[in-house]
């Protein structure tokens, strides 16, 4: 079992910044990936950035050049630097980790306000 937090969320106002922070806690070896994902209301959950064990990342379309991965081994954490934030990014953000099977937080609110 995978057990992953989140925290950072809130609200902001556009062209402001937040990150957002993932501790993974029990069975963390074996993980292929860490991974953020958002759901709008009424849309699909989305792929917003992925991090490989291997230090591979993939971003959205939307959010290349404006928010970036990285990951802390050493507090098994994984965040995520969100700057320039506009009101398209207002969604709940969730924390995944890949493994055998996918485990995921419980999610954070992120709020952008025009």
């Amino acid at each position: 079992q995978v057990q992953l937090v989140e925290s950072g969320g809130g609200l902001v106002q556009a062209g402001g910044s937040l990150r957002l922070s993932c501790a993974a806690s029990g069975s963390i070896v074996g993980i292929i990936a860490m991974g953020w994902y958002r759901q709008a209301p009424g849309k699909q959950r989305e792929l917003v950035a992925r991090l490989s064990s291997h230090g591979i990342t993939k971003y959205a379309d939307s959010v290349k050049g404006r928010f970036t991965i990285s990951r802390e081994y050493a507090k098994n954490t994984v965040y995520l630097q969100m700057n320039s934030l506009q009101p398209e990014d207002t969604a709940v953000y969730y924390c995944g980790a890949f493994l055998w099977r996918e485990y995921w937080g419980q999610g954070t609110q992120v709020t952008v306000s025009s």
